[in-house]
């Protein structure tokens, strides 16, 4: 016996990864409904070796259906999210919109798996950020064991992390590169993306900071502990897929590399790769595809008292979203739901 279960979004590049994703995991479906907008409506998608015709969100009943997967924007989400829940439907959200409520649990199941439980303030639970997501993965087993007290951390975000657009965007900048007959002007992004960086990823804010670096300050706080301190650069990069962070971290009590090492090499959902030799590390490219969130580079920092240094990457797409999701819907079969 198994779960009716509902992707809201399936025919973006988040909700596409979902249907990949729960048909890999082998998620105990009973009865898969793919939800779009009008303007796809119809459009075909694959879940295993099945595929299903998209139905128009906005006429869809959710009664008597387990699970949503939320795949939308915000405004999507804020119209159809509450309908769901009020319906009996659980909706996991990948958007932005819930994350900061209080009463709707915010979870990465490596690292808050009990807050599962608070799903029933609101019957809605929120995903977080691509760039939180995976960094939080590494820092909940350093932290149980040596309190994090502060962290700094650069990303390097690929394009996918801004969508179709954002990948169709780079592509086409990078072809226009090498045949000058055509010029790409910056859409989707501030500034030209091929061969540059960008270092800004979302709004400013009154204190010079992008909205995708408060999103990584307050949602580690929410998801990990209050009192520690973050403080982030977000960058775009051209890179198609996988988020990169260099993070430092500084902590309550001494803790050895090795150590480090060790916590890390135990911790579920990550894979480390150390070497210290000539690509003894982890790229983007190399992790896209993968489940993991890949740590390497792990050293100590000698210009603080407790101080580590680390590099972070995933694939974006999955950890930083579809997988997420998934393994919140796991968790919430296992733990509370119990049908599969």
């Amino acid at each position: 016996m198994g779960y009716r279960v509902v992707v809201v979004g399936a025919t973006g590049n988040v909700g596409r990864e979902m249907l990949n994703i729960l048909a890999e995991r082998q998620f105990p479906v009973d009865e898969l409904a793919a939800l779009a907008s009008r303007r796809s409506l119809g459009t075909e998608v694959s879940f295993g070796d099945t595929t299903h015709t998209t139905k128009d969100l906005d006429t869809f009943d959710f009664t008597g259906w387990d699970m949503a997967l939320f795949a939308v924007g915000s405004d999507a989400t804020k119209v159809y999210a509450p309908k769901a829940a009020a319906a009996g439907c659980v909706v996991i959200d990948n958007s932005s919109l819930y994350r900061y409520d209080p009463d709707i649990p915010l979870i990465v199941p490596e690292c808050n798996p009990e807050a599962i439980h608070d799903y029933k303030n609101k019957n809605i639970i929120a995903n977080p950020n691509c760039s939180t997501a995976q960094m939080v993965v590494a820092l909940k087993p350093l932290h149980d064991r040596a309190r994090i007290k502060r962290v700094v951390v650069s990303t390097y975000q690929s394009v996918s992390g801004a969508g179709k657009e954002g990948m169709d965007e780079l592509w086409d900048q990078t072809k226009a590169i090498y045949n000058p007959t055509t010029e790409v002007e910056p859409k989707k992004f501030q500034k030209q993306i091929a061969f540059n960086v960008i270092p800004q990823i979302d709004i400013f804010m009154e204190d010079g900071s992008t909205k995708e670096e408060w999103k990584m300050v307050v949602e580690t706080k929410k998801i990990v502990d209050p009192s520690i301190k973050v403080t982030a650069t977000c960058v775009r990069v051209p890179v198609f897929v996988g988020h990169s962070e260099a993070v430092n971290i500084e902590f309550e009590e001494f803790l050895d590399e090795d150590e480090a090492r060790d916590i890390l090499r135990e911790a579920p959902g990550i894979m480390v790769i150390d070497k210290r030799e000539p690509g003894g590390y982890v790229s983007p490219i190399e992790c896209a595809g993968d489940f993991a969130t890949f740590i390497s580079r792990i050293r100590q920092d000698s210009t603080v008292e407790n101080g580590i240094n680390l590099w972070c990457v995933s694939d974006n797409l999955r950890k930083g979203a579809a997988l997420n999701a998934v393994q919140i819907a796991e968790l919430l079969g296992r733990e509370v739901l119990k049908k599969g």
